[in-house]
């Protein structure tokens, strides 16, 4: 028997049994992955989106180092493939990329600037108003579309995308089994990418994003983080390897980096910015992290298609 955490609405708890942390996640399996209360929130903060000094400020700070993630990972992918012909500058030039809660259009701007052909996608009405206004000022950016839409409309309409992003998401969805499930369904088959940013469930995180950043420095209004809503990494990969079936093996919970990659982030204060952290640092994937995976090659009858 061992301890392992369950993720369920509203509260975190450890228990005793076999509960693997892919069956934690998978046992919040309702309908809609939309939380009206998360989206009534940033539909709330939606003016300031934009705003580099405001609600927003770390984001942005964030956005350089999620594209730095999402670029160094296709490159290193590109070149095991085919080393000879990849051009580092246009990784993403002329990719079918999806940014799912794209709030106000950070990342779905930078992936449309670097080439990729852009869908956003929000729940939030505000968000996406917010976001195409943006947009609209800046002609290069005509590669770029906005919806408003739960991913899972997506799936319906049987749409895939090259790459698909979804970043500061998973930790304000009802349902990360069925969010995660809808996400798999809209990269394509086969060898598309994932990429994700998030929060584990840890005490240096609900130190950092919850007890300093909302209610000690106010940096986040109150209220915008649940911590039982947070997810460590062992957690999405054993969703992976187990649910999805995306991956096919792991060493010591180290999945095969051709697979799938974590890596953590940290904003360092002395610098105002945020870094990705060498994986040999202490506690690097404690707090903030990028996650990436890979849909198989090979249709092995298990994956999600």
């Amino acid at each position: 028997m061992r301890t392992v955490t369950r993720i369920a609405l509203g509260t975190t708890r450890s228990v005793r049994g076999r509960c693997s942390p892919a069956m934690a996640i998978a046992r919040m399996n309702h309908t809609s992955s939309i939380n009206p209360d998360e989206i009534a929130h940033f539909s709330r903060l939606s003016a300031s989106w934009w705003d580099e000094q405001g609600e927003f400020g770390l984001l942005h700070k964030m956005n350089p180092v999620r594209m730095q993630f999402i670029r160094d990972k296709l490159l290193e992918i590109s070149h095991e493939e085919d080393a000879e012909n990849v051009h580092n500058g246009g990784i993403l030039e002329g990719k079918d990329a999806l940014d799912v809660g794209c709030g106000g259009g950070l990342l779905s701007e930078s992936l449309a600037r670097l080439g990729a052909r852009t869908l956003g996608v929000d729940a939030s009405l505000s968000n996406i108003n917010i976001a195409s206004l943006h947009a609209s000022s800046d002609h290069w950016l005509n590669g770029l579309e906005y919806r408003h839409m739960p991913a899972e409309d997506l799936v319906k309409a049987g749409r895939q995308f090259d790459i698909v992003c979804s970043m500061e998401v998973i930790e304000h969805v009802d349902n990360p089994a069925n969010f995660l499930r809808s996400l798999a369904h809209l990269v394509k088959q086969p060898g598309g990418h994932l990429f994700m940013s998030t929060i584990a469930r840890t005490p240096l995180s609900y130190f950092l994003t919850i007890f300093m950043a909302e209610r000690a420095l106010r940096l986040v209004t109150p209220g915008t983080h649940t911590y039982s809503k947070f997810i460590n990494p062992s957690e999405l990969l054993e969703f992976f390897q187990e649910d999805l079936g995306w991956l096919s093996r792991s060493y010591h919970g180290t999945p095969s980096r051709t697979e799938a990659e974590i890596q953590g982030i940290a904003y360092l204060p002395w610098k105002g910015a945020w870094a990705l952290l060498p994986k040999t640092t202490p506690g690097s994937m404690e707090c903030n992290y990028m996650f990436w995976a890979r849909k198989p090659l090979q249709d092995d009858g298990k994956h999600t298609t």
